[in-house]
């Protein structure tokens, strides 16, 4: 592996093998999400426990301190909203020249197996794959989904996911399902997982995300289960017990418990 492509891979998969992704670029096919309306405010206090952010250029630039971040994982697809015809039917909409000149640790793109626009989006990503080798940026690959959420089942996560990391994809985000193991296993290349299903309480989460981790997961990209909670700083303080500290769902309801009292929290 060439010394950029691995420095930067360093940069994003901590020295224990992990990593705590933070995703906050859901506006760019959602508009302003609840509780992320000013971005800037909503990452400001996760920052110093986020592992790298996951985020658009225009919000990179206008929200985040250039002085004070962490490694980006730049968003570089889009071209549809959820008031759109198909979420699938998206583009690359920003160069690896800008990814360069925003001294971004990865790009990361979605792809839409199954739906009408699999080949473009497969596309889309062998072609952002290329230029990345060419200048040493990983690409990680989101297997998103668009709103057919049943598709969130081990079968079909293991195959959109190895078909990205056969495309060259270094990184692959999905989602986590029973059996996960099954999706870890057939992908020959670090997965984290974007989220699971809707629940309830904070302890589910830590229980989906703990069972992720020991079926082969190296962490999360998770954004609306931290920032979306009434707790953001304790449940990203929980999360990252799980991830880089080896807690059990019950040390980290623990420890979120004992966050969520304290200030700044």
């Amino acid at each position: 592996m060439e010394w950029g492509m691995a420095n930067r891979l360093a940069q994003l998969i901590q020295p224990d093998g992990h990593a705590l992704f933070l995703p906050v670029d859901h506006g760019y096919f959602q508009g302003p999400t609840r509780k992320l309306e000013e971005p800037g405010k909503t990452v400001k206090p996760l920052l110093p426990y986020a592992d790298a952010l996951f985020i658009t250029r225009g919000v990179l630039r206008s929200s985040i301190d250039p002085a004070k971040t962490k490694p980006v994982i730049l968003r570089v697809s889009g071209g549809s909203s959820v008031v759109g015809k198909d979420l699938a039917n998206e583009g690359i909409t920003t160069s690896m020249e800008e990814a360069i000149r925003l001294n971004v640790s990865a790009v990361g793109i979605s792809i839409f197996v199954g739906t009408d626009y699999e080949k473009e989006s497969l596309l889309n990503l062998a072609k952002l794959v290329d230029e990345g080798e060419r200048y040493g940026i990983p690409v990680m690959a989101v297997t998103a989904v668009g709103r057919e959420l049943e598709k969130r089942d081990a079968r079909y996560l293991a195959l959109a996911s190895r078909i990205a990391a056969e495309l060259g994809a270094r990184v692959v985000k999905t989602y986590w399902c029973e059996n996960f193991e099954k999706v870890s296993q057939g992908c020959p290349v670090p997965v984290v997982m974007a989220g699971g299903p809707r629940v309830d309480t904070e302890l589910e989460v830590f229980e989906f995300v703990y069972d992720g981790m020991q079926k082969g997961a190296i962490g999360v990209n998770l954004g609306r289960n931290i920032w979306q909670n009434d707790f953001p700083v304790a449940m990203i303080k929980a999360l990252r017990a799980i991830i880089h500290q080896k807690a059990t769902p019950k040390e980290a309801h623990e420890i979120f418990s004992n966050a969520k009292n304290s200030k700044g929290s």
